[in-house]
C-alpha cells in the first residue's frame, strides 16, 4: 500500500485476520471477541472510507488488493453489521469500489459482487424478508416489511423483558428462573444493537437484573458498550439503570468520571453555570448518593488534583461537583439515606460538620474563625507530619470552596479581627509552607488586606488606586499572589466603587 494512506498494512492485515477468524460469529467465543473489538473496528472502517473516497475504483483495488475479502466477510457478520454506524460505513466503502464505467470483465464481475453485497446490507437495514411468501403474507395483513419487522423486534424485546423480570418477585432475585448463563448470553447478543431505540427496555431490565449468582452475570462487553453509548449520548436510560451499571461495573464508573474531567478541562468557558450544567448532566453527583460511587469518584478527583498540582480548573470542578452532590443528597427522598458525614468518614468529623453547614444559616465570621482554628490545630498536631495527612486536610477544605469565598468577603465587609480568616486563606493557597513561611505570607497578605480595607468604602476609585494598594507590598511568597487575587476579586464584587472600575481593572491585568 502507498505510504500516503492513513491505513497501515499492519492494521489491514490484523482486521482481515480477525474477520476471517470470526466468520459469521456463530460461536459464543467468536461473538465475545467481535463485541470486544467493535468500537476499534468501526474506527478502522472509517479510516478505510476516508482513504477510499479520494480514489477511483481502479486505484483503490491497486492500493488495497484484499479489500474485497475484508469487506465481504464483514458484511456477512451480523454483529458487525448491527453495531452503531458500521453498516453505513460498509455501504460507503462498497460504493467507493463500484466502477461507474467498467472497462473489462473483471470490473463487471466486481460490480455485480458489490451490488449483491449492497442488496444484502440494504435489505438488512430495512428489515425486509427474502422470502416471497412471507412478503405476500405481510402485505395481506396490511403491513409493509419495515413495519412488520419493527413490530417483531418490539415483541422480541417485550418477550425477553417479561422473561427476565420473571426472575424477580417484589424486588428479590429468585434463583433458577433465569440462569446466569442465559443472562450473559442475552446481554452479549445486545452489544451490536445497543443504540436501537426499541432495545432500551431490555437494556434497563438487564442492568437491574442480578440473577442468583454472587459474581457479575452480564458480559463485560455489554456493560462497557452500554456505558460508552450513554457517555456519547447515543442512548437514553433511566437514572436507576445507569446507577446500577456503575455500581456493578467499576471500569464504567471510572471512565465516566475521567471523561467528565477531560471534557470540563478541555472546554473554553468561564461560566460556573455551564460547568454545573455539564456535571449535573453526567448524573455523577446524583449517583454519588451511593457511598461506594462517591468514594470512587472522590478518589479520582483527588488523584487529578495531585497530578495537576492543584490546578485551579480541577479545583473548580471538584467544588462544583461537591455542591451538586450535597444538593442531590438533600433532595433524596429515601427514608434511610446515609448522613452526609458518612461520605467523609476518614476526615476529621468536627471539621466535616462545620464545612457542611450553610453560610446563610449562621454567623459567618465566627463560624469561619472556628473552622480556621480547627484546621490550625490539626496541622500543628505532631501526628500530622506527612504530606498525605496535610493533603487530606487541604482536600477537605478545597471540596467546600464556598467557605473560602465567604472568608474573603467577610474580611473586606466585616470589622471582625481578620487574623483567623487570613490564616485560613494563607493555608489554602500554601498548604505546604512551614510555620515561618506561613507567617511571612500572613505579613504580606495583611499588608494588602489593610490597604484594600481603607479603599473599601470609597465611592470614587481608580485603577491606579488598586494597583498602588497591591504594589506597595513586597510579595515574596508564591501563595500570597493567589491569595491577593482572591481578595481583589472580592473587593471588585463587594466594595462601593469596585463595580465602576472592575472591567477596566480586569482588562488592564489581562494585558
Amino acid at each position: 500500500m502507498a505510504q500516503d494512506t492513513t491505513v497501515s498494512k499492519l492494521d489491514f492485515k490484523y482486521w482481515l485476520d480477525k474477520a476471517t477468524e470470526w466468520g459469521q460469529a456463530t460461536t459464543l467465543e467468536s461473538q465475545e471477541d467481535v463485541c470486544r473489538h467493535l468500537p476499534r473496528l468501526q474506527e478502522f472502517l472509517q479510516q478505510i472510507y476516508e482513504t477510499l473516497k479520494h480514489m477511483n475504483s481502479v486505484v483503490a483495488i491497486q492500493q488495497f488488493p484484499l479489500i474485497g475479502q475484508l469487506l465481504g466477510r464483514l458484511c456477512w457478520n451480523p454483529f458487525v453489521v448491527g453495531y452503531d454506524e458500521s453498516q453505513k460505513i460498509l455501504i460507503w466503502c462498497l460504493c467507493c469500489l463500484y466502477s461507474s464505467e467498467p472497462q473489462n470483465p473483471v470490473e463487471l464481475k466486481a460490480n455485480s459482487w458489490i451490488r449483491s453485497l449492497l442488496c444484502h446490507l440494504l435489505s438488512s437495514s430495512k428489515w425486509e424478508s427474502n422470502e416471497a411468501g412471507t412478503s405476500t403474507f405481510i402485505s395481506a395483513l396490511g403491513y409493509t416489511s419495515a413495519d412488520y419487522y419493527s413490530h417483531l423486534i418490539k415483541n422480541m424485546v417485550s418477550s425477553l423483558v417479561t422473561e427476565l423480570r420473571g426472575n424477580q418477585v417484589n424486588g428479590l432475585n429468585i434463583q433458577g428462573r433465569v440462569s446466569a448463563t442465559r443472562l450473559s448470553e442475552v446481554s452479549l447478543s445486545c452489544v451490536p444493537l445497543i443504540t436501537l431505540p426499541d432495545l432500551t427496555p431490555l437494556l434497563e431490565t438487564l442492568l437491574l437484573c442480578h440473577g442468583g449468582a454472587s459474581q457479575e452475570v452480564l458480559s463485560s462487553e455489554f456493560l462497557e458498550a452500554v456505558n460508552e453509548a450513554f457517555l456519547k449520548k447515543k442512548i437514553s436510560l433511566s437514572e436507576t439503570a445507569i446507577f446500577s451499571l456503575w455500581l456493578r461495573h467499576l471500569p464504567s464508573l471510572e471512565k465516566a468520571a475521567l471523561d467528565l474531567l477531560e471534557q470540563l478541562v478541555s472546554i473554553q468557558t468561564t461560566s460556573l453555570e455551564e460547568v454545573a450544567c455539564i456535571i449535573k448532566d453526567s448524573l455523577l453527583p446524583q449517583a454519588a448518593i451511593h457511598p461506594a460511587i462517591f468514594l470512587i469518584v472522590d478518589e479520582i478527583f483527588k488523584t487529578a488534583l495531585l497530578e495537576t498540582d492543584g490546578a485551579p480548573e480541577v479545583v473548580t470542578i471538584v467544588q462544583v461537583f461537591t455542591q451538586l452532590f450535597v444538593q442531590a443528597h438533600q433532595n433524596e427522598k429515601q427514608q434511610h439515606k446515609f448522613p452526609l458525614k458518612v461520605y467523609f468518614s476518614h476526615c476529621h468529623q468536627p471539621l466535616v460538620r462545620a464545612l457542611l453547614r450553610q453560610p446563610t444559616d449562621i454567623h459567618c465570621s465566627q463560624h469561619l474563625k472556628c473552622i480556621s482554628e480547627m484546621v490550625k490545630t490539626l496541622i500543628e498536631d505532631e501526628s500530622v507530619g506527612s504530606f498525605v495527612d496535610l493533603f487530606e486536610i487541604w482536600f477537605l477544605i478545597a471540596r467546600f470552596g464556598e467557605w473560602l469565598d465567604v472568608a474573603a468577603e467577610q474580611l473586606l465587609k466585616a470589622s471582625a479581627e481578620p487574623d483567623a480568616l487570613l490564616w485560613l486563606l494563607a493555608f489554602y493557597y500554601s498548604p505546604q509552607n512551614e510555620n515561618q513561611q506561613r507567617a511571612q505570607t500572613m505579613i504580606e497578605a495583611a499588608g494588602i488586606y489593610n490597604r484594600l480595607r481603607m479603599l473599601f468604602n470609597c465611592t470614587a476609585l481608580s485603577v491606579k488606586d488598586l494597583q498602588d494598594a497591591v504594589h506597595e507590598t513586597d510579595i515574596k511568597q508564591s501563595g500570597t499572589q493567589q491569595l491577593t487575587t482572591h481578595l481583589l476579586i472580592s473587593f471588585l464584587l463587594f466594595s462601593s466603587g469596585g463595580h465602576t472600575i472592575a472591567q477596566e481593572y480586569i482588562s488592564h491585568v489581562s494585558k
